[in-house]
């Protein structure tokens, strides 16, 4: 997830609050940052803001809560479904679809820096909007957070409500896969 206008705010305020910077400007592409020294130019769009787990949950949350019916939130989760960052042709492979599934999903994950980078991809324009949303919430973030998280949010959107019976199966076994590669993960770095 790219920095937002209003993430990059409240990046700003941070920023404010613990340096000896003066003045900062932001015009939608770039941070300009006057301080003691001169002036330090930060491109935005090559930044990438780190939320924790339950700042994207409540972001999410707030996104469902401007739509009036599920049928505009099916939309929106297919929309979300295109901007999916797709898993490697090379590993769409049987051992990386989620077992519990109704559809076909495929699932990978790459630790970087001590935080999980997935990728996935689906068969179906809805569960692909589903695991766009949970890879939204997980992605980028270390084991552990993503071990300790809850799924509240879920439910909070009424999202396992209206889903059918297989498909609240397969959004299950989603999060239960990705908590397994957070498990594996966290292993490696506890050896």
């Amino acid at each position: 997830m790219y920095c937002g206008e209003n993430v990059i705010k409240a990046e700003i305020e941070i920023l404010k609050a613990y340096s000896d910077s003066k003045t900062f400007s932001f015009d939608g592409k770039m941070l300009i940052v006057f301080n003691k020294d001169g002036i330090l130019l930060i491109r935005v769009d090559k930044i990438r803001i780190m939320m924790t787990i339950e700042s994207i949950q409540n972001e999410i949350i707030d996104e469902f809560s401007m739509f009036d019916d599920w049928m505009q939130k099916y939309e929106y989760m297919i929309d979300l479904g295109k901007s999916l960052p797709l898993i490697s042709e090379n590993n769409k492979l049987d051992d990386r679809l989620i077992a519990g599934c109704q559809s076909k999903v495929w699932l990978d994950a790459q630790l970087v820096d001590g935080k999980i980078n997935y990728t996935a991809d689906s068969d179906a324009i809805i569960t692909k909007g589903i695991i766009a949303i949970l890879l939204r919430v997980f992605s980028n973030q270390t084991p552990n957070d993503i071990l300790n998280s809850n799924t509240n949010f879920i439910d909070e959107i009424g999202l396992k409500e209206h889903l059918s019976p297989t498909r609240a199966n397969g959004l299950v076994s989603m999060i239960k896969q990705l908590k397994i590669y957070a498990l594996a993960f966290q292993a490696q770095i506890n050896k």
